[in-house]
C-alpha cells in the first residue's frame, strides 16, 4: 500500500566524475557523516540512501556512486537513464579531472533523461596549498554548461549537505511543476476543429 511509504518523494541521484576525485567520500559524508582518508576505488557501482526533509516533505534520496574508470563506463552509463539528478564531481587539486568534466557532461547529455537536473561540484576545496583549479574557473565552466556550482570538502564537511539539498530541492520543484502542468486541463484548438476530418494519428 502506498500509504505505508515513509516518504513523500523518491529521488534518484548519480555521482559521476574521474576516479579519485572523492565521489565516494562525498557520499559517505552525506549519508553517514563520516570520512575515511583511505582511497578505495569503487568497483562498478554502489549506492546509499538518506531521507531528508524539504519544505515539510520527506524526501528519500537514493544516491548512486559510479566508478570513474573507463572500463566501467558501459555499466555506469546504464544508470544515467533512471537518474533525476546528477552531480558532476572534479577535484580542485587535479586539473585533468576538471578538464574531463566536459566529457562527463557530454555523456549525461547523450545517456540521461532530457531535463535531468545537474550540479557541478569541486571537491577538496580545503586543500588550498594544492589547488590547481580556481573557484572562478569552476564557476565559469558551470556558467558555460548552464548548471549550478559549489565547491565542497568531504574531509572538512564543507557544503556537502548544501550540494545534495539544493539539487534535491530543484528536482522536487521540477516534479511538482511537471505534475501541475500535466494536471492542468488543456484545450486543443486545431485548424480542423469541428471538421472531424484530417489524418488520424496513432501513438
Amino acid at each position: 500500500m502506498s500509504n505505508n511509504r515513509n516518504y513523500d518523494f523518491l529521488i534518484k541521484l548519480l555521482l559521476i566524475g574521474d576516479s579519485g576525485v572523492g565521489k565516494s567520500c562525498c557520499l559517505l559524508r552525506f549519508s553517514e557523516d563520516s570520512f575515511t582518508p583511505s582511497f578505495i576505488t569503487t568497483i562498478g557501482i554502489d549506492f546509499k540512501i538518506r531521507t531528508i526533509e524539504l519544505d515539510g516533505k520527506r524526501v528519500k534520496l537514493q544516491i548512486w556512486d559510479t566508478a570513474g574508470q573507463e572500463r566501467f563506463r558501459t555499466i555506469t552509463t546504464a544508470y544515467y537513464r533512471g537518474a533525476m539528478g546528477i552531480l558532476l564531481v572534479y577535484d580542485v587539486t587535479d586539473e585533468r579531472s576538471f578538464n574531463n568534466i566536459r566529457t562527463w557532461f557530454a555523456n549525461v547529455e547523450q545517456h540521461a533523461t532530457e531535463g535531468v537536473n545537474k550540479i557541478l561540484i569541486g571537491n577538496k576545496c580545503d586543500w588550498e596549498e594544492k589547488r590547481a583549479v580556481s573557484t572562478e574557473q569552476g564557476q565559469a565552466l558551470a556558467d558555460e554548461l548552464g548548471i549550478p556550482f559549489l565547491e565542497v570538502s568531504a574531509k572538512s564537511n564543507i557544503n556537502i549537505d548544501k550540494a545534495f539539498y539544493s539539487l534535491a530541492a530543484d528536482i522536487k520543484k521540477r516534479i511538482i511543476d511537471t505534475s501541475k502542468n500535466e494536471a492542468a486541463p488543456t484545450v486543443n484548438v486545431g485548424e480542423q476543429s469541428g471538421s472531424g476530418l484530417g489524418g488520424g494519428k496513432c501513438c
